[in-house]
């Protein structure tokens, strides 16, 4: 455990440069005193570690001095290798410095963790998108521009497409980071007033990048930005709600929201059918949704949704109707 840590507080030193012994203390979670000793140990093994007294005080390694990664756990070595998303990263034309990092990577840890790493290479592989996804021309066309745009702190022209009217839209856009979803590239960006929101890069029909600067506001965190606008999203996914009535095979073929609301109102009714209520985006989307149930699902509430599948149902029943049926229907 102490090798584990001491490792740790040089790579934080040595990416972070100046750190406070109650900071390393924090990020280690251990006491003062522990740093302390840890530090002396450092010291005693040669490491050129030094302190400065004083309030802007604290450790840093000598300028220049780097240590290798060996250091590394075979389960941190693994981990590394693992993470390495290789779409993405071609996609944002970072392939070959990724291909690069992890060669230089792979070169310094020793023979036995190189196996370990090897071994995740050749037996795990990372496939973000979703099944049925197809790759997206628009976004990896635009993709590049952004991400220089995010990296460099540009602002942007953009010709951007929404599903409402005007769809087409001239935008100034201040991208403030990428982040990848279900295979789907999205920017936080701020075009004014009202703080950022979300554009996917494959909606950008057009894109000019600007030599104007743009500065983020202090304290923008891309993760937490991110984290809340989903929740936001949930919270406004499913605004209303349907009493319906589902055999046994149309509940285990419930997903998500659906599914836990099913297991938490439902009543079994005297038919063996499940009684309950599952929340709805809208008319539209729910009926498209229950419709995949087919017979396995019975639409009590709201009336305007059970008029539709029904109507639905109808014209159904009447297209796949044989000359027979129908002339016996006249």
């Amino acid at each position: 455990m102490k090798s584990r840590r001491l490792v740790s507080i040089l790579l934080l030193l040595q990416t972070r440069g100046l750190m406070t012994a109650a900071q390393l203390a924090a990020e280690l979670e251990v006491s003062v005193r522990t740093v302390y000793r840890d530090v002396e140990a450092l010291h005693a093994a040669g490491i050129p570690l030094y302190g400065d007294s004083g309030h802007a005080g604290g450790y840093r390694l000598v300028d220049g001095y780097r240590t290798r990664l060996t250091g590394l756990t075979a389960d941190e070595a693994e981990a590394l290798f693992l993470a390495g998303v290789p779409g993405p990263a071609a996609d944002l034309g970072l392939g070959p410095v990724l291909a690069a990092a992890q060669l230089k990577v792979r070169a310094a840890l020793p023979a036995e963790l190189r196996a370990h790493a090897d071994r995740i290479s050749a037996r795990f592989h990372l496939d973000a998108p979703g099944w049925y996804a197809q790759h997206d021309d628009a976004a990896a066309e635009q993709l590049p521009a952004v991400a220089a745009a995010v990296w460099n702190r540009r602002v942007l022209r953009v010709t951007y497409r929404r599903w409402r009217e005007p769809t087409d839209v001239e935008r100034r856009l201040e991208p403030y980071g990428l982040v990848l979803k279900a295979g789907r590239w999205y920017v936080a960006a701020s075009a004014g007033a009202g703080g950022p929101r979300v554009y996917r890069v494959d909606q950008i029909l057009e894109l000019r990048t600007t030599d104007e600067e743009f500065i983020p506001p202090d304290g923008f965190d891309l993760a937490a930005f991110w984290a809340a606008y989903q929740e936001d999203f949930h919270r406004r996914l499913h605004t209303g709600e349907a009493v319906v009535l589902l055999t046994p095979a149309g509940a285990g073929r419930l997903t998500g929201a659906a599914a836990r609301a099913a297991h938490a109102t439902g009543v079994t009714e005297p038919d063996g059918r499940l009684r309950a209520r599952l929340p709805i985006e809208s008319i539209d989307h729910a009926h498209d949704d229950f419709l995949r149930l087919g017979a396995d699902i019975e639409v009590l509430e709201p009336p305007e949704l059970r008029r539709r599948i029904a109507a639905t149902a109808g014209a159904l029943s009447r297209t796949y109707a044989t000359p027979t049926e129908e002339a016996g229907t006249a």
